[in-house]
């Protein structure tokens, strides 16, 4: 077998199913049918004159020849995001796209207005957010840029820490009976908030859990129960009251982060330079020094919502 006969769109389809291990799995990360899929294995196998998937219930598993083929498409791959990564890293031009991820609630609260302000300020870069709170990959060009929380980011980005976050305990304006909780269903991937509430004895209370921090906001405000929300972002709603201090063990780091590859690129600078300069200047917010918070000496799972509507957070 010459892998070098091989057509990079084909390498791109063995690398497919052999990574999700199915043929549908194989069309959602290419973005074409699963028909499509199925014609051009059949046809790749038949120029080859060998079977490159054995066809088992669970799903399709490399041959020997599949793994051959996949392991180059890995490398192949890799090796042409770097090289489009050092082109992009030399790139001059105040225009083109710029691919940018971040959370859900970093860009409701936050970093919609912000990013208005810097395409108004470039209107020439195109922009293309993508909102996740899974593991993204700089290096596969998932995006160009990543404004993340983190404590730890990875050591292959670089980046600036451009502020920290604080996060307290709220509860709706007008459920304030409730002893009940929302917490981070384990699909959120909030570990530092499930060991915060575990210590806290507050398992046992949790009657709503959900995989993203939008999905508590909307739970609390509800009057489902009280939880753990950012402050930048609870702070705004009037419906909610802060019921504690900012919790030290929960701040964490606001991060700018892209691929080394990519530091020298205008836009990549550009946006690096704009988003350092105006989330500095939201620090307070960050930070939730912006509202009055309303909280009593009582271990978090012990307190009471205000009595007034004056105490909580205002907007």
């Amino acid at each position: 077998m010459n892998e070098k006969s091989v057509p990079w769109e084909d390498l791109k389809i063995v690398q497919a199913i052999a990574d999700s291990g199915s043929l549908a799995g194989a069309a959602r990360t290419l973005g074409i049918s699963h028909a499509t899929v199925f014609r051009r294995l059949g046809a790749l196998e038949s120029r080859l004159g060998v079977r490159l998937f054995e066809r088992h219930r669970t799903g399709y598993v490399p041959t020997l020849a599949g793994d051959d083929l996949s392991t180059t498409a890995a490398r192949v791959a890799a090796d042409i995001e770097a090289v489009e990564r050092r082109l992009m890293g030399r790139d001059a031009r105040l225009s083109g796209t710029l691919r940018v991820t971040t959370t859900d609630t970093l860009l409701m609260g936050v970093l919609s207005d912000e990013l208005a302000g810097f395409q108004r300020m470039y209107p020439h870069i195109v922009l293309e957010v993508e909102v996740s709170n899974r593991t993204y990959d700089l290096s596969r060009r998932d995006a160009d840029v990543a404004i993340r929380p983190t404590s730890a980011p990875p050591e292959t980005l670089i980046g600036r820490q451009v502020g920290q976050i604080a996060q307290a305990v709220y509860i709706s304006r007008y459920h304030r009976e409730t002893s009940a909780w929302v917490g981070p269903d384990p699909h959120l991937g909030y570990p530092v908030l499930e060991r915060w509430m575990t210590r806290q004895g507050l398992d046992a209370q949790c009657r709503y859990r959900v995989d993203s921090m939008l999905g508590m906001l909307s739970g609390v405000r509800s009057g489902m129960g009280r939880g753990v929300l950012p402050c930048y972002l609870a702070d705004m709603m009037d419906d909610l009251a802060r019921v504690s201090e900012p919790l030290p063990e929960l701040q964490t780091e606001l991060w700018l982060l892209t691929h080394p590859d990519l530091r020298h690129t205008a836009r990549v600078k550009a946006l690096f330079t704009y988003l350092s300069d105006s989330l500095q200047a939201r620090q307070a917010s960050l930070l939730g020094t912006m509202a009055a918070a309303s909280c009593v000496s009582l271990p978090c799972h012990e307190r009471q919502p205000p009595e007034h509507d004056g105490g909580g957070a205002e907007s």
